[in-house]
């Protein structure tokens, strides 16, 4: 750890050199304090998150040599390390090169067509370890498709080349739906059960959600992060704190479903019905849900399907999938496999060294047999996903499926070994003080090293979203705002005492709206919380959906009337992380939160302004006409607040699955672990019945919930 004691007693703001290499590397040194006044980012602080970035600012020398560096650092290179622009820029490249050198710049796009550029001129030069360099700029034609191409540049003889990624001015596919408004059925995926799952919600339920949802009209289904956790149980519960977020959790495949079923022998056969039976009273219970036991028994009969041999046609499948995923599933599997024995930070793994290295090749050489198992199992996942997409667009929806992107992963997890060289360790991912929670917060995960992603091309984060957006209709980003810069926690520290790290959002929004075109898909940004001026309207301008959350849409003169919402946007009444809207209107969250001890005041005063701000929205449900009557009833209320919703411009509004039955239950708690069962809910209606997939076409008060939204059928 980098000696910071000679700042220790330093003023508020830090030593000159320390704040511009701070600069230098997009560190913000102050940040918006949970009074709203400006506070200062701690000297030691912002040495432990430069030297988490590579640079060593331990010392004022040391300070100066990496701030020249820093300054140098473009100059020493002939490109970029990667470039990314808009189909419509028209600003030129910069070449840093030997003064009066012949240069030559092209671009290969990925068809492999060469288009050739002009440099023009020297427009500045300075002197850089004892050479001259000048700065020239390169113009490329126009015509460049979109997609990922190579720019290639060749200074006296000598080659270089770097990712060139031409990326949409704005998402087609959200010009296509603002004359079309929809709605979506949101759900928690592994709370939904049928008659035929595991215990668990699987994908073939998630089909028959989305058809279900179809038949009342509906254009989409949004569901929680599907992602990859623990190989083996116990696994996390949280859907947000994954291993991977490029690979899918075989927690959710549907044994039945998988061809070689068919093809098991009778004893095999039988142990894997046997297993199914097993898990009838579990579909049914409104007790906790438990992952483990069914993720154990599915283990253990993917097991038995795994031993079938495959026929012809699904060999090839397999091997036509592993060689569309490359190295990326190999090393997710490598990791998966030795994770079954090992446990995080064994020493054993200090042996297996870094992915692509000989040591890991070897380690992968000795566990092939395990290896392709877990490569299968992400297979199945694959023909699932995209069974539960064709059910939803058979059914008539005009998005489908719609997947959900957490903002980080375990740090214990597959990403981070398999991407170690993107992400930045030593940090956490979190969020600062704020009137919420003034001690601030720490997520665990660690974040993307915003150099060396950008030096890789980017490689990481494409992969990531072409899996998810493989087979879907769209894709939700959880804290959008993390493209854009993230809170980072040196380990060890406080949740307060980090800062905010910048990244290149134009690029990583590029990114997105680049793979979210090519896979025909919208993309919804959650943009809650505190941002700076000019998120929200750039977000917007490149065709990214926002989100909006009724309780949350007011001002100082309270709340916001429903034609001051956003068209651009997801418009929802609740969320997974409050209390489905009955339980909120009881003011049971509060309740929760005094029994949990997270409040920070007296209950009676909670609950005075609870409903204090309550009474502000449904005297505005009341001036509309949505709510009548002097003591109307609780579903009348939430049906209410659904046609607001129906009122304002959003072109897409999202109804929870949990709204749609009578659920009171929280999902999920902030603030908590184990002190509450967070995303262990099953799905009950009003009088804590247990409500299965099969039951929603049938649901009264999910067809009277539906027509409160006033909306005409998806087409």
């Amino acid at each position: 750890m980098a000696d910071t004691t000679q700042y220790q007693d330093a003023a508020p703001s830090s030593p000159p050199l320390l704040e511009q290499l701070a600069a230098a590397h997009r560190v913000a040194t102050t940040f918006k304090g949970w009074d709203g006044e400006p506070a200062y980012v701690a000297p030691e602080t912002l040495v432990l998150v430069l030297a988490a970035l590579g640079v060593d600012a331990s010392s004022a020398a040391r300070i100066e040599r990496a701030l020249e560096d820093a300054q140098l650092r473009e100059w020493r290179s002939v490109l970029p390390a990667v470039v990314v622009v808009r189909r419509s820029d028209t600003d030129p490249v910069a070449l840093h090169v030997p003064s009066g050198a012949a240069v030559e710049v092209w671009a290969v796009d990925e068809d492999g067509v060469r288009h050739d550029g002009r440099v023009g001129a020297a427009t500045l030069s300075r002197t850089v370890d004892g050479q001259e360099r000048e700065r020239r700029e390169a113009v490329l034609p126009e015509e460049l498709p979109l997609g990922w191409h190579t720019l290639h540049a060749r200074v006296d003889g000598e080659d270089s080349w770097c990712t060139f990624v031409v990326t949409p001015d704005r998402l087609s596919t959200t010009a296509a739906l603002m004359d079309r408004r929809t709605w979506g059925l949101m759900a928690q995926l592994y709370s939904v059960r049928s008659a035929e799952s595991w215990g668990i919600g699987d994908l073939a339920d998630l089909g028959q959600i989305a058809r279900t949802t179809a038949d009342q009209g509906g254009g989409f289904v949004l569901v929680n992060p599907l992602h990859a956790a623990e190989p083996k149980p116990p696994v996390e519960p949280s859907p947000y704190l994954p291993t991977t977020r490029r690979f899918f959790h075989p927690l959710y495949l549907r044994i039945e479903d998988i061809p070689e079923y068919a093809l098991l022998d009778r004893a095999a056969r039988a142990r894997v019905d046997d297993l199914a039976a097993s898990f009838a009273d579990a579909n049914t219970t409104a007790g906790l849900l438990d992952r483990d036991p069914s993720y154990a028994a599915k283990l253990e009969a993917l097991e038995l399907l795994f031993a079938v041999e495959r026929a012809d046609q699904r060999r090839h499948a397999f091997d036509a999938y592993r060689a569309r995923q490359g190295q990326g599933l190999g090393d997710f599997a490598l990791w998966s496999a030795l994770a079954e024995t090992l446990e995080p930070g064994a020493a054993a793994w200090d042996d297996v060294g870094r992915p692509g290295s000989p040591a890991a090749r070897r380690t992968a050489e000795r566990h092939a047999v395990r290896i392709e198992f877990h490569e299968w199992v992400q297979w199945l996942l694959d023909e699932q996903l995209q069974r539960a997409q064709r059910a939803a667009e058979d059914a008539g929806m005009s998005i489908g499926v719609v997947h959900d992107l957490a903002v980080g992963v375990h740090p214990s997890g597959a990403d981070a070994w398999a991407l170690q060289e993107v992400l930045a360790a030593g940090i956490s991912v979190g969020a600062p003080p704020d009137m919420f929670n003034q001690h601030g917060q720490d997520w665990s995960q660690p974040p993307w090293h915003p150099e060396r992603l950008a030096a890789s091309g980017y490689a990481a984060f494409r992969d990531m979203l072409r899996n998810i957006l493989t087979h879907a209709g769209g894709i939700r980003v959880d804290h959008i705002l993390g493209l854009f810069r993230l809170w980072w926690i040196p380990q060890g520290q406080a949740p307060g005492a980090g800062a905010y790290v910048y990244y290149d959002h134009r690029a990583l929004i590029g990114i997105l709206a680049l793979e979210a075109e090519r896979a025909g898909a919208i993309v919804i940004g959650e943009d809650l919380g505190v941002f700076e001026p000019g998120v929200q309207e750039y977000l917007g301008e490149r065709g990214i959906f926002g989100t909006s959350i009724l309780w949350f849409e007011q001002d100082d003169d309270g709340p916001l009337p429903p034609e001051a919402y956003r068209a651009a946007c997801l418009t929802t009444v609740t969320v997974h992380d409050l209390p489905p809207s009955a339980g909120y209107l009881e003011g049971e969250h509060v309740v929760l939160r005094e029994e949990l001890g997270l409040l920070s005041r007296p209950v009676e005063e909670e609950r005075a302004e609870d409903r204090a701000v309550q009474e502000k929205f449904l005297g505005l449900l009341r001036e509309r006409g949505l709510l009548v009557g002097d003591v109307p009833g609780l579903q009348q209320t939430v049906e209410a607040l659904h046609g607001f919703i129906g009122l304002t411009p959003s072109v897409l509004l999202g109804v929870a699955l949990a709204d749609a039955v009578g659920e009171r239950r929280t999902q999920n708690q902030p603030g908590t672990n184990d002190e509450y069962p967070n995303w262990r809910i099953p799905l009950a209606d009003a009088d804590g019945h247990v409500v299965l997939a099969g039951d929603l076409a049938g649901n009264r008060r999910f067809a009277s919930l539906v027509a409160a939204l006033g909306l005409p059928p998806s087409t």
